[in-house]
């Protein structure tokens, strides 16, 4: 069931949306949260669609916000609302709300939003793209107790997850690091089998991908080990390597399917660890309401602080080093003043 409403008000759709369940037959709500998706008219059917697929495990009431971009300075200065009521089968398990904002409205999204909010249950804000450096400052992300971003879909994720290291917020998430939780599992899984001691790591990917640091930074903080990133084509994260005093564990996964968990003196394990869908991360952050403590300490870590570990350190090498390096530099040297003199 889908009701238009043109040049609306939220009093208008909160109406429609108790006239449509009376019309379905089913005037009690069960609903669980409301999930407001903020993002622009090119993503919002993907991101609706994830949300829809994730209602069946959270029903909830997707309020999808969209400001429209008006083309003239005249549409700039009138506001307007329009919205699209679905509910019943269009919906999912759940309602959902799309709202346009045009003009001047388009400043005050909270205000439409708050009155459509459901009584008594948690507000989770998702930005699928162009998400705010401090969520938590964000108007809309100010009515949440969870703010959902997504490095990945950003210009330089590298430096988004920096940004949003000095600007965590209790209750600020990021899909990038939702995408390695199997990750995360599988290894902590495989040094609980063993007794040793983790000396150093390596995590290959993707370049530019803020799943790889993230893990990077996990792996450091958690284990206070140094750990190197390494290019790969991909897809994604493609293999994680520790280096102990009992052996190498690795786990590799070159497809972006099945991977392989290798530890010394034991045999090769397949394991399945596929990409998962964007409904499926969102669901996942849906589980969980509370602060992610162990995301906090990961990035507080720093992207920074993990380059400059991961750097080449040539005094590390021995002492020698710094004695040769003149003389290296006078090797290069040598053949460019022959040429010179021919």
């Amino acid at each position: 069931m889908k009701t238009d409403l043109t040049d609306t008000t939220s009093s208008k759709i909160n109406k429609a949306l108790v006239l449509g369940r009376r019309a379905l037959g089913t005037p009690a709500i069960g609903m669980v949260l409301t999930l407001v998706i903020v993002t622009d008219e090119e993503n919002q059917y993907d991101a609706l669609k994830a949300a829809n697929e994730a209602s069946r495990e959270h029903p909830s009431r997707t309020l999808v916000v969209i400001k429209r971009a008006a083309r003239s300075a005249r549409d700039r200065a009138k506001a307007r609302l329009d919205a699209e009521v679905r509910l019943g089968a269009d919906a999912s398990t759940g309602e959902t709300v799309v709202l346009r904002l045009y003009g001047e409205v388009i400043d005050h999204a909270q205000s439409v939003v708050l009155p459509l909010l459901l009584p008594d249950a948690p507000v989770v804000v998702w930005w699928p793209v162009n998400a705010p450096t401090d969520p938590a400052n964000d108007p809309l992300g100010a009515l949440a107790q969870r703010r959902v971003t997504d490095a990945y879909a950003c210009e330089q994720p590298i430096d988004e997850l920096a940004a949003r290291s000095e600007a965590y917020t209790p209750g600020d998430t990021d899909l990038a690091w939702t995408r390695i939780t199997p990750w995360r599992s599988m290894l902590a899984a495989a040094l609980d089998q063993v007794v040793c001691q983790v000396g150093s790591a390596a995590v290959e990917g993707e370049e530019l991908n803020p799943s790889v640091e993230l893990l990077a930074m996990w792996l450091a903080d958690r284990l206070n080990v140094p750990v190197k990133r390494l290019v790969s084509p991909g897809p994604g994260l493609t293999s994680v390597r520790l280096e102990s005093d009992c052996g190498p564990i690795v786990l590799d996964r070159p497809d972006g399917s099945l991977a392989t968990l290798s530890i010394q003196g034991q045999p090769d394990r397949a394991v399945a660890l596929k990409r998962r869908e964007t409904a499926e991360l969102i669901a996942e952050e849906l589980r969980r309401l509370d602060p992610d403590d162990t995301y906090a300490s990961a990035l507080r870590y720093g992207v920074a602080r993990l380059a400059e570990e991961d750097a080449p350190n040539p005094a590390a090498d021995g002492a020698s080093a710094p004695a040769d390096a003149p003389k290296a530099a006078a090797a290069k040297k040598a053949p460019a003043k022959k040429a010179a003199g021919k």
